[in-house]
């Protein structure tokens, strides 16, 4: 074919993968809520309008909302299910989540969180509904049809559990009075497979895009974060107005606050009296960056440590702007509370000012908040991307702050105690630990539901570890430079439409150029394994021959890198054949490509023109980005 008739393909490819990231229809909801807060008894009434769009093609005759907090009652399926991944070992200690542990069963009456629906209403008719703990269903007395709008009018009360996961009140590591995520009444998921109804047993969420008007009526010596903008600052005061200021006097018992935000699918805010709050302002129309944490009477390092979350979002918002997508939202909020990292919409909840998880948690705008993937279908898509993302965000920063230090001449100022070691290499921690999976006798595959997973360790290293490793193994198979055109062209096909597996591998094959399907069915669809070994090698007429082993059952393309006696080097690289292509080289990089290696075959000789006596090294994928489980065969070192 010639070069006018490839680009023709090309440009029908990109074409047909936008237009269908454009017609897939996807629901909305319009939310306008108002609570009123009783914190001394933990406990809040509140009134929601959802105005609820159905744009599918189907009328429903049911709708299905998520209520959170009956999870954390005695023997909830949270509450069982955790004890039940306690009494299995994995290497030697018991399996449950840390933070939930047996936590639950032991809450008292007034320690326990619950939803209840006072009363609810579609179009101002009463709909009946039913409760499965954590969901509730209601059989509509009138179905929705298609591309039409209805109004849900609903009464409710809740009262705030003792923190436990996630949400909840007086979590005695922070002192954060109230952590309030997954606090509302939620409208499901409804998309083009369904129904998502998914049961609140221990992972994350999926929610409907849209706009939140919230207001929160609280005892008046608290102060708040959260999602989205205060639109009353000015009579609230405390920095939101403008920095530094204080919280203003007022003369009623309570005092509201009134948050809006557009085209997000949760909600989350967080109070307390002795919140302390720190606003910077990125130029050129950027967002407004707010740090909210507890203050620490005669603790500077306190201080320090959560002034520096400030700065370094200031420093790293660029960086991520540049390689993963712009920020498209007026602000983002740090708000100490939670029980580790969790993020939402325009804010996170954090437990400490530890720089690894601010990075983490903030790219996770990008990776849930913006692309809104299923996880309970993908978690890995989640963890996996902001885990690969934030391991670059937490080296630029690092880079950056020490040229900065260099520069001045200045005393390097110790802002890392609070981030992981330094890695021998990047990914390290994230290749090493799905290295102990892979190894071990627990590994499940990647599409596994994220709560169905047997162990917590096999969720989190899929989720976490493998998805990272999915991503810097792309750059392998790709090339860096393409893997990386691939997330900005996936931010800038699918932000705001949740995208699946296959969208993701569609946007991977058309930037590259090559079929990518196979790595997806065998990365994340099986637990099969890379393996390659240098078998022989001989010299034959002035040529070196490599015959490369296959070990494991993932066929990969294979990269070799041979150093001449001179210290230079030559990368030479094996196509795979079912990818119909081969890797791009990136900027100052060298490859010889050879003949594409059938996967059916397990060995494949290598030549390369030169003479066997003219190396001392032969590695198979040195730069180590192919999660080889085994790397003792990899490399032959000699000394002729």
């Amino acid at each position: 074919m010639n070069k006018i008739g490839i680009m023709i393909v090309f440009v029908l490819m990109v074409y047909g993968a936008a237009a269908q990231s454009e017609n897939r229809w996807q629901q909305k909801v319009n939310y306008k809520m108002t609570i009123d807060m009783d914190a001394a008894k933990n406990q809040f009434k509140g009134k929601q309008r959802l105005e609820y769009s159905n744009n599918a093609d189907k009328s429903l005759d049911k709708v299905f909302y998520h209520l959170y907090f009956n999870a954390f009652a005695p023997n909830s399926s949270m509450d069982v299910r955790s004890r039940e991944l306690g009494k299995i070992l994995v290497n030697g200690k018991p399996d449950w989540d840390s933070r939930v542990k047996d936590r639950i069963v032991a809450l008292k009456e007034n320690e326990i969180g619950y939803q209840k629906i006072i009363s609810l209403k579609m179009n101002g008719i009463p709909q009946p509904f039913k409760y499965h703990e954590t969901i509730l269903e209601v059989n509509l007395t009138k179905p929705i049809l298609p591309k039409t709008k209805v109004v849900f009018e609903m009464e409710f009360e809740a009262q705030v559990p003792l923190q436990v996961r996630r949400s909840g009140r007086d979590n005695p590591t922070t002192g954060v009075r109230l952590s309030m995520s997954q606090w509302y009444p939620k409208m499901c998921e409804y998309d083009y497979e369904g129904w998502h109804a998914t049961p609140y047993v221990a992972r994350e969420f999926y929610g409907v895009w849209g706009d939140f008007d919230v207001t929160i009526n609280i005892d008046k010596e608290y102060k708040l974060g959260g999602t989205g903008m205060l639109v009353n600052a000015n009579e609230i005061g405390w920095g939101y107005d403008k920095p530094g200021t204080e919280l203003k006097n007022i003369t009623t018992a309570k005092r509201s606050w009134h948050f809006t935000g557009s085209n997000i699918h949760d909600f989350v805010w967080a109070a307390d009296p002795g919140y302390k709050h720190i606003v910077r302002q990125m130029p050129n129309g950027g967002p407004a960056l707010h740090v909210i944490y507890n203050y620490k009477e005669n603790n500077a390092a306190n201080d320090a440590a959560w002034t520096t979350v400030a700065d370094a979002a200031v420093v790293a918002l660029p960086f991520m702007e540049q390689h993963f997508g712009k920020y498209p939202y007026p602000q983002y909020s740090f708000i100490q509370g939670g029980d580790g990292g969790m993020e939402y919409p325009m804010a996170t909840l954090i437990v400490g000012p530890g720089l690894g998880t601010v990075f983490h948690e903030w790219m996770h705008s990008w990776y849930q908040m913006m692309l809104g993937t299923n996880e309970s279908m993908y978690a890995w898509m989640d963890e996996g991307f902001t885990e690969y993302s934030s391991d670059l965000v937490t080296k630029y920063y690092r880079d950056k702050v020490s040229r900065i230090q260099n520069a001045n001449n200045a005393k390097a100022i110790n802002v890392y105690d609070s981030l992981d070691a330094v890695m021998p290499k990047l990914h390290a921690d994230n290749y090493a630990s799905y290295f102990a999976i892979a190894r071990s006798n627990i590994e499940e595959p990647l599409t596994t539901h994220a709560d169905h997973f047997n162990t917590n360790t096999a969720y989190s290293t899929a989720a976490y570890s493998k998805g990272c490793v999915f991503l810097n193994q792309l750059g392998y198979i790709i090339g860096s430079q393409a893997r990386d055109k691939v997330l900005l062209e996936y931010y800038k096909r699918w932000h705001f439409k949740h995208p699946n597996a296959n969208d993701f591998v569609q946007i991977a094959q058309d930037v590259s150029g090559m079929q990518l399907d196979w790595y997806k069915e065998y990365w994340c669809n099986t637990t099969k394994k890379i393996d390659y070994a240098i078998d022989s090698l001989w010299e034959d007429n002035g040529s070196t021959k490599i015959r490369i082993r296959r070990i494991g059952q993932m066929p990969m393309p294979v990269d070799v890198e041979l150093t001449k006696k001179d210290g230079s080097k030559e990368i030479h690289s094996i196509p795979l054949n079912i990818m119909y292509g081969a890797k791009t080289a990136d900027e100052n990089e060298k490859i010889t490509i050879h003949e594409e290696w059938r996967w059916t075959h397990p060995t494949y000789i290598l030549e390369v023109k030169t003479g066997l006596r003219n190396f001392v090294k032969i590695e198979i994928d040195a730069t180590q980005r192919m999660a080889d489980v085994d790397r003792r065969n990899n490399m032959v070192e000699f000394n002729f």
